[in-house]
């Protein structure tokens, strides 16, 4: 959607925080021995505290509130008795509805010590999102949002999951424009509209560069097993510095 009021604005930064707070409570309580069950139940606590609804259970019926995924899980992980162990990369995204104005947000997490791969892994997704908000600026074409988050990959050893992408959001879940990519597409020629609001969502791979769909119809996991790394922000694109809806 393109923000058009004050009211647009007024609601999008309000589920905005909603599932920020959401996100921060299930990070907090990331630990060995949590299940990802338990995670998504504080996820699903803070979202109904407010009125916001489960975006993933409400739209495209998804068994749970929010997707945990772990290790190699690139995204939409089924909350369930999976117990988090030492050393585990474990990644909570978290999006809701409410008043009709939708946010999406995700972030990784070490469980316990993590070996200095997996952090450094973590760190480099963090980055490569704030590179890609950086660029997203009325004016500026959609693909070098693609270009920062694959450049900073690079910099840091790893690359990035080619079939994942961020989308448009505001109104649905997933809306216009979609497809924004984790590299630069020299082909995509559609430049950013001031009030554009976008959820950038970076996946960042030890290894593999595209996932496919496990059996039970949702997680997508890596090819060759490698961990994967995300981190997501809904923003409002302005002419000058973007607004980030979910911090």
């Amino acid at each position: 959607m393109t923000v058009g009021s004050e009211r647009d604005m007024a609601a999008l930064k309000r589920i905005g925080k909603i599932v920020a707070m959401a996100r921060q409570k299930m990070l907090g309580a990331v630990r060995p021995g949590i299940t990802t069950a338990e995670l998504d139940f504080i996820g699903k606590k803070v979202l109904s505290g407010y009125g916001a609804r489960p975006a993933p259970q409400s739209d495209y019926n998804f068994p749970g509130a929010t997707c945990i995924s772990v290790n190699d899980e690139a995204a939409h992980g089924i909350p369930g008795p999976r117990v988090l162990r030492e050393g585990d990369t474990v990644n909570v995204d978290v999006s809701a509805e409410l008043d009709g104005y939708y946010a999406d947000t995700g972030a990784t997490a070490s469980v316990g010590r993590a070996g200095a791969a997996s952090e450094k892994l973590r760190a480099a997704a963090e980055s490569a999102l704030y590179r890609a908000i950086e660029k997203a600026v009325a004016g500026v074409m959609i693909n070098e949002i693609g270009r920062a988050i694959f450049n900073e990959a690079c910099l840091n050893g790893f690359t990035v999951i080619k079939n994942l992408t961020g989308h448009g959001i505001g109104r649905r879940l997933h809306e216009e424009p979609h497809n924004i990519l984790n590299y630069y597409d020299p082909r995509d020629v559609r430049v950013l509209g001031n009030g554009t609001v976008l959820a950038i969502e970076t996946f960042i791979s030890a290894g593999a560069e595209s996932v496919y769909r496990d059996r039970d119809g949702w997680t997508l996991k890596t090819i060759d097993g490698c961990r994967v790394a995300q981190f997501e922000h809904t923003i409002v694109v302005t002419k000058g510095s973007p607004i980030i809806l979910t911090i």
